[in-house]
């Protein structure tokens, strides 16, 4: 937290440890403002493990600020007895030690009573601190300065329950003020939860809405006749790979309009990511040859099994990008009755998804590629190139609208950050 000591201080305020807070506020380090600093239980358990019985949360289960339940484990009644000195209370915090050292959640009161694993166990004086507030501050980009700053370990970092005792704690004067922070910063967090559901609700309808007009399950209004089985091969007459070339990754691709190289991960999904590319070394420029093309699908040829095949269609052109080796560009048959935005959503389908996976091969068991002839002679079910285009068009609706919501979301994650540092620094008062 040394950063703070170039702040400038205006009137009414002090420079700190934790940086510029309120002259009425206070620091205090965190076994100061606590009833006990803990860890969980840290003996072996495998051997306590049932169906069900004690809730026993783990690192993995501590997200900032709530604790992600969809995977907890159950220990033995007998085996947790020895460990009640441990139990949790509603209003304790959680702080991961492995994994993401430092990430704090807050024990709800429906796991009262129940145990952690390994996790380090904070239980705050209500008197002097609320615990929600105090959540926040760890999660912040200042609390979690101080777990970069102190963690141990070598490949696997840490942090003990001895650095976290000396966390510096910023405290406004009146548990009225800490709880009004903690308030404002709570109502973004269930304004982000509701958008997590509009958009988990949003995908689950482009899902099914793919899965009922791309396979004709549903026909659209005015549409009708036999769809037509035939290759792939019968629309795309050519699939072209760029070329491996050096790139430079130190020098950020998206503020410059030299050539860049794009990465594998530029296409999932149906997808293509432009943002998702590096700048090619200047040695290598010249040998770059292929750019994304409007109105066609990039592949990608090779990659991990879970990834080779995915495609991405290409909306406009993009002369300052191109393709490496792993990545093809359909060039699609003169004249072909096709709609290159229907096929990506096609080939980005659950089921011929996972068709094209079928197709790879490779003795390595981390990277697969797929041969052109294989992919070409995947046979696919063709509508009428009209009822193509509508398809895609409500498909393309939707994505327009998941990409709203997804737009909203990271503003007001964006807009809770700049909260977070104003509101637990006092450079906004609430009170």
């Amino acid at each position: 937290m040394s950063a703070a000591l170039n702040a400038e201080v205006p009137e009414g305020y002090k420079l700190t440890e934790v940086g510029v807070i309120p002259g009425d506020w206070e620091v205090s380090l965190l076994h100061e403002i606590s009833e006990k600093i803990m860890v969980g239980i840290a003996s072996a358990a495998t051997h306590a493990y049932r169906d069900r019985g004690i809730v026993m949360f783990r690192n993995q289960n501590i997200k900032p600020g709530y604790l992600d339940d969809s995977d907890i484990l159950y220990i033995a009644e007998e085996y947790e007895e020895t460990f009640k000195n441990k139990r949790l209370k509603s209003g304790d915090l959680l702080t991961a030690r492995t994994g993401y050292p430092g990430t704090t959640s807050i024990v709800p009161l429906a796991y009262e009573g129940a145990q952690s694993f390994t996790t380090l166990i904070t239980r705050p004086r209500v008197s002097a601190i609320d615990p929600s507030y105090l959540c926040y501050f760890i999660n912040s980009e200042v609390g979690q300065l101080f777990f970069e700053q102190n963690q141990i370990g070598g490949g696997q970092k840490n942090v003990n329950a001895g650095s976290l005792k000396q966390l510096p704690v910023p405290l406004p004067p009146t548990l009225e003020e800490q709880r009004a922070i903690a308030t404002a910063l709570s109502d973004v967090d269930a304004l982000l939860a509701k958008l997590d559901q509009l958009i988990a609700k949003k995908q689950n309808l482009k899902q099914a809405a793919m899965q009922q007009l791309l396979t004709g399950q549903t026909r659209l209004p005015g549409f009708s006749g036999d769809w037509v089985l035939r290759p792939l091969a019968s629309v795309v007459s050519g699939l072209e790979a760029g070329v491996s070339v050096n790139s430079v990754d130190h020098i950020d691709p998206h503020s410059s309009t030299e050539p860049c190289i794009l990465k594998t991960s530029a296409v999932f999904d149906g997808n293509f990511d432009p943002a998702e590319c590096k700048l090619i070394d200047r040695r290598d420029i010249s040998r770059a040859k292929l750019s994304p093309r409007k109105d066609s699908i990039i592949i990608s040829r090779m990659n991990t099994p879970n990834l080779v095949g995915e495609v991405g269609y290409v909306a406009q052109d993009f002369p300052n990008l191109n393709l490496p080796d792993r990545l093809w560009m359909t060039r699609f048959v003169s004249g072909a009755d096709i709609s290159a935005r229907w096929l990506a959503y096609v080939m980005s389908s659950t089921q011929i998804k996972e068709l094209i996976k079928g197709l790879a091969t490779g003795t390595s068991g981390s990277m697969k590629n797929i041969a052109k002839g294989a992919l070409l002679s995947l046979q696919l079910t063709f509508p009428p190139k009209a009822e193509q285009t509508a398809i895609a068009t409500i498909l393309s609706d939707l994505d327009a609208e998941l990409a709203a919501l997804q737009a909203r979301q990271d503003k007001t994650r964006a807009l809770k950050q700049g909260m977070m540092q104003a509101l637990l620094t006092g450079r906004i008062r609430l009170v």
